[in-house]
């Protein structure tokens, strides 16, 4: 039995299939962990979700940003307000419902305290500890298991929410915050907000931004943390033990895949499309 970790898919099935090969994976011995964006840029999104789906128990997942928006797009849908085409052709897709049903159960938060594994898309805000962070993890997950989770999640749906002072701030802008932070964050400013722009890898151009995983957080010091979402960043290994797995297959790069049991890499360059 062996545990993986992948990065950001993005539909590109025929990367994921080919790695799963040479790796020799077994469906009913080893476990696959993925750090979310299963779905969008690349051309097979709909595979994707039918394959990791189709693991059961032996695949973990953390929603990711683009996951979300397909999610929220879905709920838009009914309502014939969304247009974006790539979307609009995995929403077609005859088993979209049971594919939605089982996408907004995922948490936006994995942690095996057993094993000292945490696994997110974006990261974990650097002022909050474990528990906090499970803690917003959990009431999002709530939203999205909620039977009105579509009207739950328009609420919350908020790009612009970028920090919370206190507990006096609406629940709502606190969940926002939350879900920003899990499913979209890259670099924050020393007070905690976030920046929602900057994309590029870490450099001296970047200060005052502080990439997250760059501020310490003693609640992580035991713990090998496991994230995506960042394709431009330089290195896979920001620290001995934060491990940034999307190497921008999508983009053209390729599909990377860590093996807990070894710390072995293993990867896929993108396929060439015309």
């Amino acid at each position: 039995m062996s545990t993986y970790f992948v990065g950001d898919i993005h539909g590109c099935y025929y990367e994921l299939m080919k790695l799963l090969e040479k790796i020799s994976f077994d469906e009913k011995l080893d476990y696959l962990w993925s750090t979310g964006d299963l779905i969008n840029r690349g051309p097979n999104s709909i595979e994707v979700m039918r394959f990791i789906s189709s693991l059961g128990s032996h695949a973990r997942l953390v929603l990711g940003n683009h996951d979300l928006n397909l999610i929220f797009s879905y709920t838009q849908n009914k309502y014939k307000r969304f247009n974006d085409y790539i979307i609009s052709d995995i929403l077609k897709a005859k088993d979209i419902d049971i594919l939605i049903n089982w996408l907004r159960k995922q948490p936006l938060l994995q942690i095996d305290k057993k094993r000292k594994i945490i696994m997110v898309h974006a990261g974990i805000h650097p002022y909050w500890d474990i528990d906090v962070s499970r803690m917003y993890s959990d009431k999002l997950g709530s939203f999205l298991c909620n039977i009105n989770y579509d009207i739950l999640l328009r609420g919350i749906f908020n790009n612009a929410i970028v920090n919370y002072i206190d507990n006096s701030c609406r629940k709502l802008n606190r969940l926002s915050f939350s879900l920003n932070v899990f499913t979209r964050m890259r670099y924050c400013f020393n007070d905690g907000t976030l920046d929602m722009e900057c994309k590029k890898s870490p450099s001296i151009d970047t200060y005052p931004l502080i990439p997250w995983f760059s501020i310490k957080n003693n609640s992580l010091q035991d713990y090998i943390l496991f994230f995506g979402h960042w394709a431009s960043l330089k290195k896979n290994i920001v620290s001995p033990k934060i491990i940034s797995l999307d190497t921008g297959c999508c983009w053209g790069g390729y599909l990377s895949m860590f093996r807990l049991e070894d710390s072995k890499w293993f990867s896929q360059p993108a396929q060439k499309r015309l």
